[in-house]
């Protein structure tokens, strides 16, 4: 397994899974406005995509956002979208893409990297709590949608 930072040179290869992780939330088909997102996030630096190649194909991405901790002046992340294909689970892939995420939050001194998940997705809690990752019992998050 390979796994590098998206460039401008590999934009192409993680369109087609950033698609179908969007697909795999009931978002429809859209390769050009899939595209467009992520060369604006890669432009202007917004976010931090690691791309997994198994065998040379693109297989995985993760995607980390910025943010930062007032409390403890530091930054911080959050892992939005972390995606395997179907073909490719259970082969240590999302594992391997989330550890690569570890290693880069402590290289740019982070205070922590959070995400969510959906109550019912028992698959994707197990990992997270195999590479150490806990809930948080001791804040709630609110939201507030458009």
């Amino acid at each position: 397994m390979n796994i590098c930072t998206v460039s401008q040179t590999t934009i192409r290869d993680v369109v087609p899974l950033f698609n179908a992780y969007r697909e795999f939330y009931g978002q429809p088909t859209d390769l050009k406005q899939a595209e467009q997102f992520i060369q604006e996030r890669v432009e202007k630096e917004q976010s931090t995509i690691f791309l997994a190649y198994l065998n040379g194909e693109p297989v995985g991405f993760a995607q980390l956002f910025p943010t930062f901790s007032s409390v403890a002046m530091k930054r911080a992340f959050i892992l939005n979208d972390l995606f395997v294909a179907v073909h490719a689970r259970k082969k240590g892939v999302a594992k391997a893409l989330i550890e690569q995420c570890y290693i880069y939050c402590q290289q740019e001194n982070a205070r922590y990297m959070m995400l969510e998940t959906a109550k019912d997705n028992v698959n994707a809690q197990k990992l997270y709590e195999k590479v150490g990752m806990t809930t948080d019992d001791h804040v709630y998050y609110y939201s507030m949608y458009w």
